[in-house]
């Protein structure tokens, strides 16, 4: 289970810089203004330059190569709602490498979402726990 979680912390820190990366390629590339055929092919030929986008687009690949193994090795109700900390590791990428202003009400509700992503990983422990009974102890089954 350490080795689930610690390559998942992995996956989603690529995924938090992704995903900053992706926002600031697209700032420098500009507002679309008018959806016209000239625009898209503007907004596509700048992005596929764009350094940030492709380091974005090369972070994003890397999470999801990783979700895929992590999905084959474990439960997805457990591996899904864990990736709800990437919300943490995204918040505090975009305040700290972005410089945005995240409030204290948004902070509020990432620490909601950490004690959420708790519980899940809580009950995953609590699954492999034996169940006792009036007079017999039951072993979950191992997979």
């Amino acid at each position: 289970m350490l080795k689930l979680i610690i390559i998942l912390i992995v996956a989603l820190i690529f995924e938090a810089v992704g995903v900053v990366l992706l926002s600031q390629g697209l700032q420098e590339i500009g507002d679309v203004g008018k959806i016209t055929p000239a625009a898209i092919k503007r907004v596509v030929l700048q992005g596929a330059t764009n350094r940030n986008i492709l380091l974005g687009v090369l972070f994003e690949a890397i999470f999801f190569g990783a979700l895929l193994v992590l999905l084959a090795k474990a439960d997805v109700s457990l591996i899904w709602p864990l990736t709800s900390i990437g919300f943490v590791l995204t918040t505090a990428a975009a305040k700290f490498i972005r410089h945005e202003e995240v409030s204290s009400l948004r902070w509020n509700g990432v620490v909601l979402i950490m004690i959420g992503a708790a519980l899940v990983g809580w009950s995953e422990k609590q699954k492999r726990q034996p169940v006792a009974g009036p007079n017999r102890i039951v072993e979950p089954l191992n997979r």
